[in-house]
């Protein structure tokens, strides 16, 4: 009996998270850890733009890497997980954006909640990741962006223009021809 309850209030709370347009996902250990966007584009004129948050953190690769020090170049920042469906997904598009639009832009990955860097850094390599993500298995530098992005959805991708400020977001998978309309955005 308990069992069957059980069941039920959990087949309604997924139906319930469903009826808002996102989706709750379990990771590999069984444990819901995200909620799955929608892929809807977010694009915010440049007087109504916020500035983002500061981003200082180490990468997978052991440096450091800091928003800051981007300033004057367009910034693509995208939260993912190892653990994450939707973000294997969509990261051979963010791979051919970030090759395509070459240096001019800097793409940074927000790696979280992998409590271990060996499957991020898998992640990097199975899927041809050239550039770099900052490491933040608990989630701390995430909540940063509280008011622009949920800790909770993920993927998110976020294009920051070259004045630091927030010029769209993309909660859920991004293609490839999204962001780069959305780096042209942030670009004019």
């Amino acid at each position: 009996m308990f069992r069957r309850t059980a069941l039920v209030v959990a087949a309604g709370l997924l139906v319930a998270g469903c009826s808002s347009g996102q989706q709750s996902a379990q990771n590999r250990q069984g444990q819901t850890g995200f909620v799955s966007g929608s892929g809807n584009v977010s694009v915010f004129a440049a007087a109504d733009r916020e500035q983002a948050p500061a981003l200082t953190g180490t990468t997978l690769d052991d440096k450091t890497w800091s928003l800051a020090d981007q300033k004057g170049k367009v910034v693509v920042l995208n939260v993912w997980g190892s653990w994450c469906s939707p973000c294997r997904k969509e990261a051979p598009d963010l791979v051919a954006a970030a090759k395509e639009l070459g240096p001019s832009v800097q793409f940074i990955g927000l790696n979280t909640r992998d409590l271990d860097k060996a499957p991020a850094r898998k992640f990097v390599q199975e899927f041809g990741v050239t550039y770099p993500s900052i490491y933040d298995p608990n989630g701390r530098l995430l909540l940063g962006f509280r008011g622009q992005i949920s800790a909770a959805a993920i993927p998110s991708t976020l294009v920051i223009d070259k004045n630091g400020k927030v010029a769209s977001r993309v909660i859920g998978e991004v293609t490839k021809q999204t962001l780069l309309g959305m780096v042209k955005d942030a670009a004019s």
